[in-house]
Protein backbone atom coordinates (compact mmCIF):
# COMPACT_ATOMS: atom_id res chain seq x y z
CA UNK A 1 0.00 0.00 0.00
CA UNK A 2 1.34 3.42 -1.21
CA UNK A 3 1.79 5.88 1.96
CA UNK A 4 0.26 9.15 1.99
CA UNK A 5 2.44 11.61 3.36
CA UNK A 6 0.87 14.83 6.07
CA UNK A 7 1.46 18.37 5.42
CA UNK A 8 4.15 18.40 8.43
CA UNK A 9 6.23 15.31 6.46
CA UNK A 10 5.77 17.25 3.33
CA UNK A 11 6.85 20.38 4.95
CA UNK A 12 9.77 18.79 6.48
CA UNK A 13 11.02 17.10 2.81
CA UNK A 14 11.64 20.21 1.01
CA UNK A 15 13.19 22.06 4.03
CA UNK A 16 15.54 19.24 4.04
CA UNK A 17 16.09 19.35 -0.08
CA UNK A 18 17.09 23.37 0.51
CA UNK A 19 19.88 24.85 0.74
CA UNK A 20 19.67 28.27 1.02
CA UNK A 21 20.97 31.22 2.86
CA UNK A 22 17.92 31.33 4.73
CA UNK A 23 18.81 28.24 6.21
CA UNK A 24 22.19 28.81 7.40
CA UNK A 25 20.64 32.13 9.05
CA UNK A 26 18.25 29.72 10.90
CA UNK A 27 20.32 27.05 11.94
CA UNK A 28 22.28 29.89 13.66
CA UNK A 29 19.61 31.81 15.05
CA UNK A 30 18.97 28.34 16.74
CA UNK A 31 22.74 28.06 17.60
CA UNK A 32 22.88 24.71 15.95
CA UNK A 33 25.77 23.78 13.83
CA UNK A 34 25.20 23.49 10.23
CA UNK A 35 27.65 20.42 9.24
CA UNK A 36 27.90 19.35 5.15
CA UNK A 37 29.60 16.25 3.92
CA UNK A 38 32.44 17.28 1.88
CA UNK A 39 33.72 15.12 -1.10
CA UNK A 40 37.50 15.17 -1.92
CA UNK A 41 36.71 14.27 -5.38
CA UNK A 42 35.22 17.87 -6.04
CA UNK A 43 38.99 19.34 -4.98
CA UNK A 44 40.45 21.52 -8.03
CA UNK A 45 36.99 21.49 -9.65
CA UNK A 46 37.21 24.31 -12.78
CA UNK A 47 35.50 27.34 -11.97
CA UNK A 48 32.99 29.17 -14.16
CA UNK A 49 35.40 31.99 -14.65
CA UNK A 50 38.03 29.57 -15.67
CA UNK A 51 35.65 27.76 -18.28
CA UNK A 52 35.10 30.74 -20.01
CA UNK A 53 38.73 31.50 -20.37
CA UNK A 54 39.35 28.33 -22.01
CA UNK A 55 36.24 28.88 -24.36
CA UNK A 56 38.01 31.72 -25.29
CA UNK A 57 41.02 30.28 -26.38
CA UNK A 58 39.41 27.19 -27.90
CA UNK A 59 37.19 29.68 -29.55
CA UNK A 60 40.27 30.67 -31.18
CA UNK A 61 41.70 27.52 -31.78
CA UNK A 62 38.08 26.72 -33.93
CA UNK A 63 38.54 29.81 -36.06
CA UNK A 64 41.68 28.76 -37.26
CA UNK A 65 41.30 25.36 -38.06
CA UNK A 66 38.06 26.36 -39.90
CA UNK A 67 40.51 28.67 -42.50
CA UNK A 68 43.22 26.38 -43.04
CA UNK A 69 40.78 23.32 -43.19
CA UNK A 70 39.28 25.19 -45.48
CA UNK A 71 42.25 26.59 -47.91
CA UNK A 72 43.77 23.19 -47.59
CA UNK A 73 40.67 20.83 -48.56
CA UNK A 74 39.34 23.48 -50.76
CA UNK A 75 36.02 23.29 -49.09
CA UNK A 76 33.38 24.56 -46.99
CA UNK A 77 34.49 23.94 -43.47
CA UNK A 78 32.64 25.06 -40.02
CA UNK A 79 34.32 23.88 -36.55
CA UNK A 80 32.30 25.23 -33.54
CA UNK A 81 33.27 24.62 -29.99
CA UNK A 82 30.44 22.67 -28.58
CA UNK A 83 31.63 22.30 -25.05
CA UNK A 84 34.67 22.26 -21.98
CA UNK A 85 34.10 20.47 -18.95
CA UNK A 86 36.45 18.52 -16.23
CA UNK A 87 35.37 14.55 -16.50
CA UNK A 88 37.16 11.55 -15.56
CA UNK A 89 38.77 10.31 -18.29
CA UNK A 90 36.78 6.69 -18.21
CA UNK A 91 33.77 9.08 -18.50
CA UNK A 92 35.38 10.58 -21.92
CA UNK A 93 36.43 6.35 -22.68
CA UNK A 94 32.66 6.02 -22.73
CA UNK A 95 32.12 8.86 -25.48
CA UNK A 96 34.58 7.32 -28.24
CA UNK A 97 32.94 5.36 -30.73
CA UNK A 98 33.83 1.66 -31.57
CA UNK A 99 35.04 2.88 -34.66
CA UNK A 100 37.24 6.26 -34.61
CA UNK A 101 40.40 7.48 -35.54
CA UNK A 102 42.61 7.83 -31.83
CA UNK A 103 45.70 9.10 -31.21
CA UNK A 104 48.25 10.72 -28.96
CA UNK A 105 49.67 13.77 -28.86
CA UNK A 106 52.71 15.32 -26.53
CA UNK A 107 52.15 18.06 -24.86
CA UNK A 108 55.63 20.41 -24.25
CA UNK A 109 57.20 21.48 -22.23
CA UNK A 110 55.04 19.14 -19.76
CA UNK A 111 56.00 16.07 -21.59
CA UNK A 112 52.22 14.74 -21.15
CA UNK A 113 50.19 12.87 -23.69
CA UNK A 114 46.65 14.25 -24.42
CA UNK A 115 44.38 12.04 -26.25
CA UNK A 116 42.71 12.93 -29.70
CA UNK A 117 39.35 11.55 -30.76
CA UNK A 118 38.00 12.19 -34.43
CA UNK A 119 34.83 10.63 -35.74
CA UNK A 120 35.86 8.23 -39.05
CA UNK A 121 32.30 10.13 -40.50
CA UNK A 122 34.68 13.19 -40.59
CA UNK A 123 38.25 11.12 -41.33
CA UNK A 124 37.10 9.69 -44.58
CA UNK A 125 35.73 12.27 -46.38
CA UNK A 126 38.37 14.29 -45.64
CA UNK A 127 41.07 11.29 -46.81
CA UNK A 128 38.81 11.58 -50.44
CA UNK A 129 39.09 15.35 -50.49
CA UNK A 130 42.94 15.15 -50.50
CA UNK A 131 42.94 12.17 -52.56
CA UNK A 132 41.20 14.24 -55.50
CA UNK A 133 37.34 12.85 -54.09
CA UNK A 134 34.11 15.26 -53.61
CA UNK A 135 34.16 14.18 -49.72
CA UNK A 136 31.15 12.27 -50.18
CA UNK A 137 33.33 8.54 -49.25
CA UNK A 138 32.07 7.67 -45.98
CA UNK A 139 32.70 3.71 -45.10
CA UNK A 140 31.67 1.79 -41.82
CA UNK A 141 35.68 0.63 -41.55
CA UNK A 142 38.97 1.40 -39.87
CA UNK A 143 41.59 2.57 -42.25
CA UNK A 144 44.25 1.04 -44.13
CA UNK A 145 48.17 1.78 -43.52
CA UNK A 146 47.78 3.92 -46.34
CA UNK A 147 44.71 6.61 -44.82
CA UNK A 148 46.44 6.50 -41.58
CA UNK A 149 49.34 7.81 -43.14
CA UNK A 150 47.24 10.74 -44.95
CA UNK A 151 45.38 11.06 -41.60
CA UNK A 152 48.10 11.98 -39.55
CA UNK A 153 49.47 15.05 -41.74
CA UNK A 154 45.39 15.61 -41.02
CA UNK A 155 46.19 15.57 -37.49
CA UNK A 156 49.43 17.79 -37.74
CA UNK A 157 47.70 20.54 -38.64
CA UNK A 158 45.15 20.31 -36.17
CA UNK A 159 48.49 20.07 -33.32
CA UNK A 160 49.48 23.13 -35.49
CA UNK A 161 46.61 25.26 -35.17
CA UNK A 162 45.99 23.82 -31.05
CA UNK A 163 49.78 25.11 -30.42
CA UNK A 164 48.92 28.72 -31.80
CA UNK A 165 45.62 28.79 -29.90
CA UNK A 166 47.68 27.96 -26.73
CA UNK A 167 51.07 29.56 -27.12
CA UNK A 168 50.30 32.55 -24.77
CA UNK A 169 49.89 29.91 -22.39
CA UNK A 170 53.10 27.96 -23.20
CA UNK A 171 51.85 24.97 -24.55
CA UNK A 172 52.70 23.05 -27.74
CA UNK A 173 51.40 20.36 -29.03
CA UNK A 174 52.58 17.47 -31.48
CA UNK A 175 51.33 14.72 -33.04
CA UNK A 176 52.59 11.34 -31.15
CA UNK A 177 50.91 8.16 -32.85
CA UNK A 178 47.66 6.51 -33.53
CA UNK A 179 46.43 4.73 -30.81
CA UNK A 180 44.35 1.35 -30.86
CA UNK A 181 41.53 1.01 -28.99
CA UNK A 182 42.41 -1.60 -26.05
CA UNK A 183 45.65 1.18 -25.82
CA UNK A 184 43.64 4.01 -25.24
CA UNK A 185 42.61 2.95 -21.63
CA UNK A 186 46.19 2.48 -20.45
CA UNK A 187 47.04 6.60 -21.54
CA UNK A 188 45.93 8.10 -18.48
CA UNK A 189 44.19 6.78 -15.13
CA UNK A 190 40.96 6.11 -15.44
CA UNK A 191 39.96 8.08 -12.49
CA UNK A 192 41.98 11.35 -13.31
CA UNK A 193 40.05 14.44 -13.83
CA UNK A 194 40.86 15.58 -17.72
CA UNK A 195 39.64 18.80 -19.30
CA UNK A 196 37.70 17.38 -22.38
CA UNK A 197 37.20 19.85 -25.17
CA UNK A 198 34.77 18.97 -27.94
CA UNK A 199 34.22 20.43 -31.41
CA UNK A 200 31.42 20.12 -34.26
CA UNK A 201 33.04 20.09 -37.29
CA UNK A 202 30.54 19.93 -40.47
CA UNK A 203 31.29 19.87 -44.17
CA UNK A 204 28.89 19.87 -47.39
CA UNK A 205 28.63 16.20 -47.22
CA UNK A 206 29.71 15.15 -43.35
CA UNK A 207 30.06 16.09 -40.17
CA UNK A 208 31.57 14.63 -36.98
CA UNK A 209 33.41 15.62 -33.62
CA UNK A 210 36.56 16.66 -32.66
CA UNK A 211 37.20 15.27 -28.99
CA UNK A 212 40.55 16.14 -26.93
CA UNK A 213 41.08 14.86 -23.31
CA UNK A 214 43.69 17.08 -21.57
CA UNK A 215 45.48 15.30 -18.79
CA UNK A 216 44.78 17.02 -15.01
CA UNK A 217 48.68 18.01 -14.84
CA UNK A 218 47.87 19.94 -18.20
CA UNK A 219 44.64 21.46 -17.16
CA UNK A 220 46.14 22.48 -13.56
CA UNK A 221 49.59 24.25 -15.37
CA UNK A 222 46.59 25.87 -17.53
CA UNK A 223 44.22 27.54 -15.10
CA UNK A 224 47.18 28.30 -12.80
CA UNK A 225 48.66 30.39 -15.41
CA UNK A 226 45.10 31.60 -16.01
CA UNK A 227 44.78 32.81 -13.00
CA UNK A 228 47.77 34.29 -12.90
CA UNK A 229 47.61 36.42 -16.11
CA UNK A 230 43.92 37.52 -14.90
CA UNK A 231 45.85 38.47 -11.69
CA UNK A 232 48.48 40.41 -13.14
CA UNK A 233 45.85 42.49 -15.28
CA UNK A 234 43.95 43.38 -11.92
CA UNK A 235 47.04 44.72 -10.66
CA UNK A 236 48.24 46.63 -13.60
CA UNK A 237 49.27 50.18 -11.74
CA UNK A 238 48.41 53.59 -12.69
CA UNK A 239 52.29 53.86 -13.19
CA UNK A 240 52.41 51.40 -16.33
CA UNK A 241 49.23 52.93 -17.52
CA UNK A 242 50.70 56.55 -17.62
CA UNK A 243 54.10 55.37 -18.88
CA UNK A 244 52.09 53.21 -22.04
CA UNK A 245 50.45 56.95 -22.49
CA UNK A 246 53.44 58.71 -22.62
CA UNK A 247 54.94 56.39 -25.14
CA UNK A 248 51.92 56.64 -26.86
CA UNK A 249 52.56 60.62 -26.97
CA UNK A 250 55.85 60.24 -28.15
CA UNK A 251 54.88 58.60 -31.42
CA UNK A 252 55.27 60.21 -34.70
CA UNK A 253 51.72 60.90 -37.02
CA UNK A 254 51.19 62.34 -40.22
CA UNK A 255 49.99 65.34 -40.75
CA UNK A 256 49.06 68.55 -43.56
CA UNK A 257 48.36 72.11 -43.35
CA UNK A 258 46.40 72.80 -46.71
CA UNK A 259 44.98 75.79 -48.16
CA UNK A 260 41.06 75.83 -48.65
CA UNK A 261 40.04 74.42 -52.24
CA UNK A 262 40.68 77.36 -54.85
CA UNK A 263 40.25 77.32 -58.52
CA UNK A 264 43.10 78.63 -60.88
CA UNK A 265 42.93 79.69 -64.85
CA UNK A 266 44.04 77.13 -66.79
CA UNK A 267 46.23 79.39 -68.71
CA UNK A 268 47.77 80.64 -65.72
CA UNK A 269 48.43 77.05 -65.07
CA UNK A 270 49.89 76.56 -69.06
CA UNK A 271 51.83 79.88 -68.84
CA UNK A 272 54.25 78.36 -65.74
CA UNK A 273 57.65 78.84 -66.29
CA UNK A 274 60.58 77.72 -63.44
CA UNK A 275 60.87 80.61 -60.66
CA UNK A 276 57.27 82.17 -61.39
CA UNK A 277 55.20 83.20 -58.84
CA UNK A 278 51.61 81.96 -59.07
CA UNK A 279 48.88 84.40 -57.72
CA UNK A 280 46.61 82.86 -56.07
CA UNK A 281 42.90 84.37 -55.02
CA UNK A 282 43.52 84.14 -51.50
CA UNK A 283 43.31 87.33 -49.13
CA UNK A 284 46.79 87.08 -47.09
CA UNK A 285 44.58 86.27 -43.52
CA UNK A 286 43.19 83.09 -45.00
CA UNK A 287 43.20 80.27 -42.54
CA UNK A 288 44.13 76.51 -43.73
CA UNK A 289 43.18 73.39 -42.70
CA UNK A 290 45.36 71.40 -40.87
CA UNK A 291 44.72 67.41 -41.13
CA UNK A 292 46.10 64.69 -38.97
CA UNK A 293 46.58 60.83 -40.45
CA UNK A 294 43.81 62.62 -43.32
CA UNK A 295 41.20 63.79 -40.50
CA UNK A 296 40.34 67.70 -40.78
CA UNK A 297 41.16 68.60 -36.90
CA UNK A 298 42.25 72.23 -36.62
CA UNK A 299 42.14 75.31 -38.54
CA UNK A 300 45.57 77.39 -38.63
CA UNK A 301 47.47 79.75 -40.01
CA UNK A 302 51.38 78.96 -42.00
CA UNK A 303 53.54 80.66 -39.82
CA UNK A 304 57.21 81.07 -39.40
CA UNK A 305 58.91 79.56 -36.13
CA UNK A 306 62.86 80.21 -36.01
CA UNK A 307 63.81 78.50 -39.32
CA UNK A 308 61.13 75.93 -39.41
CA UNK A 309 57.77 75.87 -40.85
CA UNK A 310 54.68 76.13 -38.84
CA UNK A 311 51.02 76.28 -37.99
CA UNK A 312 49.19 78.27 -35.40
CA UNK A 313 46.18 76.97 -34.69
CA UNK A 314 43.03 78.99 -34.77
CA UNK A 315 40.51 77.11 -33.95
CA UNK A 316 38.63 73.88 -33.69
CA UNK A 317 37.49 72.37 -37.63
CA UNK A 318 34.46 72.12 -38.41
Amino acid sequence: MDKILSQDEIDALFLAAQSTASEVEIDKCKGKVRVETYSFSRAGQISNDQLRSIRTVNDLFAKNLKHSFGTWLRTQFEVDLVSAEQLPFSDFLTRVPELAYVCSVRLEPLGALAVLELDLTLAMPMIDLLLGGDGGSIINRDLTDIEESIMASVVEVICKELSVAWQPLGLQVAFEMREMQGQVARLLPMVEKTLCVSFEIRMPKAQGMLNISFPAVVSNTILRRLIRERDQFKRRSMETRNRMAELVRQASIGAVLQFPPIRIPAKSLSRMEVGQVLRLSLPKSSVGELLVSGVPLFRALAVRSGEQRAAKVADFSL
